[in-house]
Formats: C-alpha cells, structure tokens, sequence
C-alpha cells in the first residue's frame, strides 16, 4: 500500500536533528511530540516517529524487504535498492519543508511517510507556500493493517502544524489499495489523470466525514484489541508454580476448570529437570521454547522479572499480555518508572498489556470459556459486561451478580490500567452482540474527554452503568496516571449523565441497577403501578417514587390474604394497563401456609410471560421483606444461569484441548452472537440460587431482579426510566444554530492582537481582558455587554450618569464585593445626581475609600433574575458551558447545571430547567416569568464563542439579569491563552509513556 509523488534526485535537505543531540542554527529541533503509539486495525500497535539521520540502516533494511511490485508503486520504475544519495535524502529532514515519519515494530520501520513543501508549479519551496507532495511505502507484510491509514493522519496533522494546507499525490492506476487510503480519509479532494497517472489533491482541513472515518478506525481498531485478548487461540501460564497455590498456579487451575476451548501451556524457568507436564497440560521453561503460536501470556512473575518475560514473548509473536505482577506504579517512584518502562517494552513489540496489577480476564461464550482470572469461580453466562480497576471491588461485583442470578459475558479487571482501559472495553462492547448491559467501577478516567464521547455512543444502543471511586481523595489512586483535571467531581458527573450515563454512587447501586437493565425492558416512562399484600411497604415504596421523581399511582393492597394467584392476576392486570408504565411488586411473609416463595415466583413469572405476549413490555421489580427465598426463586425461575453454575466446568461440555506437543494448530476462537451456556450436571443443594436450562438463541433475559428494600428497588427503576427518557431524546439530537450577526473572524483578529501584545510568557497564566475588550469580543458574537463608567470620586460619578442617563446604579468592583449585594456594595435605581452622591458617600463611609471599593456607574437594567454564565475549557473534559443562578445559590448551594460544548438548542433548554431554583424563572409565586428564549439563546452564542476559538480559555458574564423581556449582561470576565493540545481531536493515539 503506497504512492510515489517525487523523483529520488531531488536536493537533499539540511539534515534532521536528533534526539538528545543540539541542532545546528539551520535546522530545527526534534518535534518528539510527533511520537505516538497507535493501535492498527488488526489490534497491534506501532509507533509512529520521526525519522532522523540515525535512521539509514534501518531504512536499508526495511527497503530491502519491500517486493519489487511495491516499489514499482513507489517511484514508477524498477528499482531495486536505494543509493547513498537516496538514503541520505530519506533520513535528513528539516521538520518543516520536509519531513518523513516512520512506522516501527520491535524498532524496525515498517513503513514510511514523507512530505515535501512544493510551490504551485510542484517545485521545492519553503514557507508561506502551504502544498505538499506526500508519499508512503509499507512493507508487504504488514499491508492491510491499516499502517497506511494512520500514517496519513498522522502526517496531515504534521502538515497542518507547518502551516500546509494540501497535499499532493501521484499514484498509478494499478494501485488501488493506496488510492483507496486517500478516498477513504474524508478529506476534501480532487482527482485528476495526467500522464498515465492518478494525480490527487487532498484538502487537509478536518471535515466532519474525516473525524467519523478516524473515528470508525479507531473504534475497530480498539476493539479488535479488546477481542484478542478475550478470544485467544492459545494461552500460556507464564509463572505456573510447580506446586499447587500460588498466583499463577491458580490462573492455570481456573484456566482449566473454566474448559478454556484452546491450548493451554505452563511456562516455569525453574522447572524440574525432566518435568514436562502441570496440572496436565505442556510445561515449558520459556514462550519461545513452547514451538508454537500464543496469543496470551498470563504473567505472574515477581516484577524484576517481568521485562525478560516481555522480551521472551515479543520475539515469540505474543499478541497481549495480563500482568497480574505487583510492584510497580502503585508502590511509588522506582514502580510507576518500572511501570513506565514495561509499558513502552511491550509496544515496541506491537503488544499490548492489561495491568500490571490486575486480576485477570473471564469471557464466558460457550465456545471460548476463558477464566484467566485470579476469581473463585467462573462466573455463569449473561449479558453484562463488567469492566473493574480493582481486584477486591471485583470480587465482590462478581459475587453479588452471582447472588443475584445475573450471568457475564465478559469481565476485565485492569489493576493500574497503564495501557488497556475502560475506553477500550467501550470500543469493545459497543457492538458486542453478547453484551446488553455495561457495568464499569473506575476509580480515575485517563481521558475523560475521550470517555465521555464513547460512553454517550455506547448508551445509544445500551446502558452504561458507572460507579466512580476515590471521588473525594484529591488525587488519582496510585498506580493510575490521569491528566490534572480542574473540574469538579459534581460537575465531570453531570456530564457523563449529559451523555446517557447511569451514574450511581455505590457498588451496591451498580448491581440493583444492572440486574434490572440485564432482565428487563425499559420504562416507556415515569408511571409506576403498585401491589402487594403490605399496606405499609406499598407506601414507603410510593414515597420512595416521589422522592425519585416518578409519578406513582395509589398501591394496590392485596391484602396478607392474598394467595401467589391474585398476585398474579394483580399483575397481569397492571401490565395490560395502559396508564403504567412499571409495576414494583411489595411482598411480606404469610402468617399462614396460603403458599410458598416458590409459588409465588412462579406466579409473577406466569404474569410477566403473559403481559409481553399482551402488548408492550414493562419492567417489573419486587420489593421484599425478609423473604431471601423469594428473591432466589426469582432468579431460578428466569435466569439464563445454568444449574449447577458454582462447578466450574460443565460436565456436558469437552475437557480442554491439550496439544500433544509443539506445532498443533489452534483452534478458531471467536464470540458468536448468542453465550448462552450449555447445561451442566446437577451437585448437592448450596445456599446459592440456581436455574434451569439457558433458553433458545438469543432469547433475551426475563430475570425479575427483587430487592431487600423499596428505596433500592426504586432508585434502580428510576434511573432505568431516566436513561430510558434519554435514550428516546437521543434519537432525536438537538441542532448547533446558527446566527447572522457574528463575526467569527472579527473575533479572530482580535484574539491575536492581544496574545501578540500581551500574550509572550503568559502560557500558564493566561490573559485577562480589559472590559472594553471584553465588550468588543462579546459583540462581536452578538453580546451586548451594558457599559460601566469608573468612578473614583463623586464628581467623575455625576458626569458618569449624566453620560448614561438616569435611573443609573452604582457599585463597587473590589474583588472582596463583587456579586456580593448583600454586603451593601451595590446602591440600585438612583434617579437624580443628589441621590447618586448621597449613596456615594454613603458607600466610602461604610465600606472603605474610593481606591479601594473601585466604584463603576452603570445604568439600570430592566429588573429580572440575576444569573451566571461560565464556559470553561479544562484540559482534561474540554469546553464546558455552565449555568446557575447568581449568588448563593450557584456558589454556596452548588446549584449549577453543565453541558459540554458545543450545546444544541436542547441542551440551552434544559440547562435553564436542570437547576433546583429553575422555579424562579417560570413566575414563582406570582411572579412574571422571564424571557427564557432569550436566555437560551445568550447560553448558545456564549458556547459557540468558545467552540470557535480555543484560545478563549474562560468566560464569565455575571450577572445576566433576565428580564420578561430581554437579558442585560451587567458584567463580563473573559481570559485568553494560547490553545493547548486537545486529547481527544487529533490523530489517533495512545496515551503516551
């Protein structure tokens, strides 16, 4: 896959700097923030760097495994080697009118990209010239990798920086896998034929179509990562004691009592002279003596010894890698350098690793059946993903699923998550067809911008459940590497539930919601029916309704007479009713022997089977009280979990398949689209809950979850039907409108003239506007700012008003009072220039001197409800837009509501809805309502000032008094920086190490 766009005898450049070495006054420096590891599209990684003057030998090397087919592509000729003089030119760049990038695997290129600056006449040129001739060579090997595709991202972005605004590229017809390349980015070009060739002009600017193409690639590129490491075709146990107990001992154990489908090994440096065999499958004292492919090694050695067994598996073809090991990141500096190191050890091999830290990897399809995993036991078939930062919270989700009747597909607990991450199992079971629910515990989100736009992907077609810990330490647990964040917790959760998140608070939480989302439909809305034979438990589950925002009937009292058939016929009746639209089901203990739990369950089963077959589907819950046994006959009645599920291999199902010796081939492994389990034998009754067969196909889950208490069932049911609610919007997104009157390049020119004048050395800090800039830069987006005049004496006040005109207000500006009415700083509606300087004077004896209190006039604006508006750019989240009423409210209260930017027009509506006091902006007690379009446009206008211009990284307008008709911008603080480098919208990368 490749292009050829120059000659070979073209001048030579000055030569490229290297890293660690000065460079001469005509060249420029190494640009190391070009380095990037990328995930291919077959699930490797390569790295992608700059190619420097050490690079000849490696550029000989990789030229000469290139076929002569490819290198015909390449220059339009037969050429079979490179000359001095080619290598020479190949290798010294200027990183600026000519540059090349290379792609590398264990260090070796295995493909290059290279551009130089051309003139409009194709001749060489230096800058402001903005075109360039591009193009690439991969070796045979690994065409078909996608290594052209992010090659091209990564070069464009290169370009863009050096001020290039096109490319160029001559292809041959014959070629039409790199043509291919440069159709499919979603760039605007232009084609043409000349001379026997395709000549093709790509425009560098991002479109729309070209962020969703790098998209896409990056999705099926993340999640073929993710499949590898869950669907291998041989794994090895790298660290298998030679004696029972121990880490690895134990991973193998469970490898093996799961019925992994694919061939297992055990690797031990230390094995006995003579033993070849543990637990019954080969051992080995090293990967590569096995004599085999193995896509997995699960590494439990101490840490000094993990790089040897890094190496040992990269030269062996290995392609992921668990380290289960300790000792690194989490026990300090020398760890989480360690941490570093084996990180960048394991790319440089194309391999990537979960862990170091972790507890291992279950995927439960039946034909896979992979516990690589430090858990009891295997947990049963279901359809929920469970993704874990921590070994213990792990354990516990795991077992309380068990307890609960809910079966995995697949689990993943990352320990300190160096490489693989929650990002990536989003990629993964985005398009999962064995995964319905996504449960995630994250105690620190590596890129929050990243997560919050596949989690709101994701939960268009699923639900994502997250629980976030260590919200209140002030720092990420050790072990985790997260960029510095300013936002608050309050505010990075209202976000994740802007995109369609179930953010809940507790573990416990976690699991009350999944096994609802995993059995049962979604609500079509808040109405909420209610029955069972406690008056009392109805009512505390009425209440608890009310207190989550549903509107709940009057409960239906049964009675403690009532027998499992009018529960039945109770719920059949609430499902056929067109006015609910969730049944919660209260039950107590019979006094009597009028039936049993069993019965019972069998009854709501019957109800729940019959009202899907009516009409539409509603999610049904039961709220129990002391009756444990019910909630088991429950999940026994309707989970897909097998009988039987605590014995770890089916008996129906074939024992592992163990190579009789190196060479046999692996089977295909794959996750098909139904998991359903097979049967396994029945064993002697256990407090644990178990069920029958797994039902047809892909026949979903009816598992009525049940719950110890009305308020867990409830707040469960809840955020079913507020994500349910979400789901229905998001189909319809709201619109980015445009508007006439702004002046987007306006703004431009001036943004630059004061970072040009103020702006040197201000990075960190940024600058601040002076108010008339401030007012210029709103305007220009159609905000008007309501001037204030200074006033530092009574006299410059009187001429203050005369020149605005009365009734005017006067205030102070002294940080210590700003937006603090209450402290008297503010004197309001002063109609005669007598008034003004008696409150003048009034203001200077109470409060302090003129220089300190910093008075302004300003003229009086139509009485309304005084709000504020912030937009922020945080490194880490992004531009978010935020909205509150000024004063306490927002700032002592935290009554704030956030979006992120750009809003839509909805998001403008229910920012103004969202916040607790929204009341005082609808004619609260009789007052008059405010012009809430008016507001909602002044929130749009503020987001697409600062979508449009990065360097604007903080805008306050404070107060916006909004009025029944119209809002007055009474005050503005606007701060400007240079933009820092976003995470989430350049080329596709890995986070760095």
């Amino acid at each position: 896959m490749h292009s050829a766009s120059e000659q070979t005898d073209g001048t030579g450049g000055t030569g490229g700097g290297r890293p660690g070495e000065p460079a001469a006054p005509e060249e420029h420096a190494y640009p190391d923030h070009w380095e990037a590891d990328v995930v291919l599209r077959d699930g490797g990684t390569a790295r992608i760097r700059p190619i420097t003057a050490d690079d000849a030998d490696r550029l000989v090397s990789f030229y000469e495994q290139v076929s002569d087919e490819s290198k015909y592509y390449r220059f339009f000729a037969p050429y079979p080697r490179l000359s001095a003089k080619d290598v020479h030119r190949f290798t010294h760049h200027d990183f600026v009118d000519r540059v090349g990038l290379a792609a590398t695997v264990g260090g070796e290129f295995i493909a290059t990209v290279r551009y130089d600056r051309i003139d409009d006449r194709g001749r060489p040129a230096t800058i402001p010239a903005d075109e360039a001739e591009v193009a690439f060579l991969v070796q045979d090997a690994h065409q078909g990798r996608g290594v052209a595709s992010a090659l091209l991202e990564h070069i464009a972005a290169v370009a863009r920086e050096r001020g290039i605004r096109r490319f160029a590229a001559e292809v041959l017809p014959a070629n039409t896998k790199m043509i291919k390349v440069f159709t499919d980015a979603g760039y605007t070009q232009k084609r043409s034929f000349e001379d026997g060739s395709v000549r093709l002009h790509l425009d560098l600017e991002p479109t729309d179509r070209s962020l969703a193409v790098q998209r896409a690639r990056e999705q099926r590129a993340e999640a073929r990562s993710v499949q590898r490491f869950l669907a291998p075709g041989a794994v090895a146990v790298v660290g298998a004691g030679r004696t029972p107990g121990g880490v690895g001992r134990t991973v193998l154990k469970n490898l093996l009592g799961a019925g992994f489908t694919g061939r297992v090994y055990a690797v031990n440096p230390a094995l006995d002279a003579g033993t070849t065999e543990l637990d019954g499958v080969p051992a080995f004292p090293s990967v590569s003596a096995i004599g085999a492919p193995v896509d997995l090694a699960i590494v439990a050695v101490p840490a000094e010894r993990v790089p040897e067994v890094v190496a040992d598996c990269g030269e062996h073809g290995a392609r992921g890698l668990v380290v289960l090991s300790a000792g690194y990141a989490e026990s300090g500096p020398e760890g989480r350098e360690r941490q570093r190191a084996l990180v960048r050890q394991a790319r440089s091999y194309g391999m990537r690793i979960i862990g170091p830290n972790a507890f291992g990897i279950i995927n439960t399809a039946p034909d896979v059946r992979l516990d690589a995993s430090l858990a009891p036991e295997m947990p049963a078939a279901g359809r929920i993903g469970l993704f874990t930062q921590s070994g213990a919270i792990g354990i516990a989700l795991l077992a309380g699923l068990h307890r609960r009747g809910a079966g995995l597909s697949s689990f993943i607990s990352a320990g300190n998550r160096a490489d693989l991450s929650g990002n990536d199992l989003l990629q993964h079971w985005y398009d999962d067809p064995a995964t319905d629910v996504v449960l995630l515990y994250l105690e620190s989100i590596g890129n929050p911008r990243k997560f919050t736009r596949l989690a709101r992907r994701t939960a268009a077609v699923k639900p994502v459940v997250v629980v976030k810990g260590a919200r209140h330490s002030g720092s990420a647990p050790p072990g985790h590497r997260v960029p510095v964040t300013r936002v608050p917790h309050a505010t990075v959760s209202a976000l994740l539930r802007q995109a369609g998140v179930i953010r809940v608070d507790t573990v416990t939480e976690l699991v009350d919601a999944g096994v609802l989302l995993a059995g049962q439909p979604l609500p079509a809305g808040p109405r909420v029916a209610i029955l069972g034979n406690s008056e009392s438990l109805g009512l505390l589950t009425y209440d608890a309704c009310l207190t989550e925002g549903l509107r709940p009937q009057r409960p239906l009292d049964l009675t403690t007479a009532a027998t499992p058939a009018d529960f039945r016929d109770a719920l059949a009746a609430a499902l056929a009713d067109d006015s609910c639209d969730a049944v919660v089901v209260t039950a107590i203990p019979w006094v009597g022997v009028q039936g049993t739990t069993e019965v019972l369950a069998a009854s709501l089963r019957e109800a729940v089977a019959g009202g899907g077959e009516a009409g539409a589907a509603k999610p049904v819950v039961v709220v129990h009280v002391e009756m444990g046994g019910l909630a088991e006959a429950l999940s026994a009645a309707t989970s897909t979990r097998p009988p039987g599920s605590r014995t770890r291999r089916p008996a129906t199902t074939p024992a592992p398949r163990i190579p009789a010796g190196p060479g046999t081939p692996a089977p295909a492994a794959s996750v098909p689209e139904s998991s359903a389990p097979e049967s396994s034998a029945p064993e002697p009754p256990s407090p644990e809950p178990s069920a029958p067969d797994a039902p047809e196909g892909n026949a979903p889950e009816r598992n009525i979850p049940a719950y110890p208490a009305a308020e867990r069932a409830v707040r469960a049911l809840a955020e079913a039907v507020r994500y349910g609610q979400w789901r229905r919007q998001a189909a319809e997104p709201g619109r980015v409108p445009e508007y006439d009157s702004i002046d987007e390049a306006g703004a431009a020119v001036l943004i630059d003239r004061v970072l040009g004048e103020r702006g040197a050395g201000q990075e960190s800090r940024g600058v601040t506007l002076t108010t008339d800039e401030a007012g210029e830069l709103l305007g220009r987006y159609g905000i008007a700012l309501r001037p204030a005049l200074p006033a530092p004496g009574p006299d410059e006040a009187a001429l203050a008003a005369a020149r605005l005109g009365y009734p005017v207000a006067l205030k102070t500006t002294a940080p210590h009072l700003r937006h603090r009415p209450d402290l008297g700083g503010v004197r309001l509606d002063l109609a005669t220039e007598e008034q003004l300087r008696t409150a003048y004077a009034e203001l200077t004896e109470v409060l302090g001197k003129p220089e300190e209190l910093q008075p302004v006039v300003q003229a009086m604006a139509p009485r309304g409800v005084d709000t504020v508006i912030r937009a922020a750019i945080d490194p880490a989240v992004g531009a978010v837009l935020s909205f509150g009423l000024s004063g306490a409210a927002s700032e002592l209260l935290g009554d704030t509501a956030h979006r992120l930017v750009p809003a839509t027009d909805r998001d403008a509506a229910e920012l103004v809805r969202s916040i607790r006091t929204a009341p005082l902006l609808f004619g609260w007690r009789g007052s008059a309502p405010v012009d809430t379009p008016a507001l909602e446009e002044l929130l749009l206008r503020v987001s697409r000032l600062v979508d449009d211009h990065p360097e604007i990284v903080s805008v306050v307008l404070e107060p916006a008094v909004v009025a029944p008709s119209g809002v007055s911008v009474l005050g503005a603080a606007v701060r400007l920086a240079p933009p820092a480098p976003t995470t989430d919208l350049g080329p596709r990368r890995l986070p760095s190490y």
